[in-house]
């Protein structure tokens, strides 16, 4: 993963300083979301034999010039994916539930939103592990009959800075769209100022298995917190997979 996230940067010039700058973004917004309460559906857990862990601490902003000071990680000495700018090791699980409106209803549930629509696709994992996302979307936009635009919550696994930027490149180019996905025109990168609000992967860790879940609820909360509709989760996954979801804020 590592290895090709630095391929991935590379072959899309993203600067170790583009990298270091979305990292600090994501541990700014999670500290922020933090400190304000919105991380609220963590559920307290008891390590045995040591304290009982209430809250995401993985969270530590940091500054640009501590995070230069970093050496490569993976591709040595000239990657540019670092300890700080990828997704840390991460304990944890997560659990949601999902049924029918009427029985939810019926039980006396309140639900958080719909799942409206997702995809899975997958591309050359050879140079294209981690591009999940770019060909997830805009597949997903168009089976929910939506545009880029309709969007209020954009929610990404934050699996390495580089390979957020690579997506966001590779989606916003019509070239890339053309040559490797078949399709006329790009789909467009997500806004930054829609795009993981709360933190990522990066700042929250990306413990396996319970990522999914994560993406799905942040982007049902950020809903219901800021007044939006529609929420888009997408992530890359091994082998050269990916996914995208659409999700729909429940009327309150």
């Amino acid at each position: 993963m590592g290895h090709s996230a630095d391929r991935l940067a590379a072959s899309f010039a993203v600067s170790r300083l583009e990298q270091d700058e979305y990292a600090l973004r994501s541990h700014r917004l999670a500290k922020k979301a933090q400190d304000e309460g919105l991380l609220s559906d963590v559920v307290p857990f008891k390590v045995p034999g040591k304290e009982t862990v209430t809250k995401d601490n993985g969270i530590r902003p940091s500054s640009l010039e501590q995070m230069a000071k970093l050496k490569p990680a993976f591709v040595k000495p000239y990657g540019t994916v670092t300890a700080a700018n990828s997704s840390f090791l991460t304990d944890g699980a997560s659990a949601m539930l999902i049924m029918a409106e009427d029985k939810a209803l019926a039980m006396g549930y309140k639900p958080k939103a719909y799942l409206r629509d997702f995809v899975y696709v997958s591309q050359d994992p050879k140079d294209q592990l981690l591009l999940g996302p770019t060909y997830a979307t805009p597949k997903v936009l168009e089976k929910a009959g939506l545009t880029l635009k309709d969007i209020d919550a954009f929610e990404f696994h934050e699996a390495f800075s580089g390979q957020i930027l690579a997506n966001f490149k590779a989606m916003d180019s019509d070239w890339f769209a053309q040559n490797y996905m078949g399709r006329k025109t790009k789909v467009g990168a997500p806004p930054l100022e829609k795009f993981n609000n709360w933190g990522g992967s990066l700042s929250l860790g990306h413990p396996f298995g319970a990522t999914g879940c994560r993406l799905v609820m942040a982007a049902a909360n950020r809903l219901r917190k800021e007044g939006g509709q529609f929420g888009l989760v997408a992530a890359c996954a091994a082998g050269g997979q990916g996914h995208a979801m659409i999700v729909e804020a429940y009327p309150k």
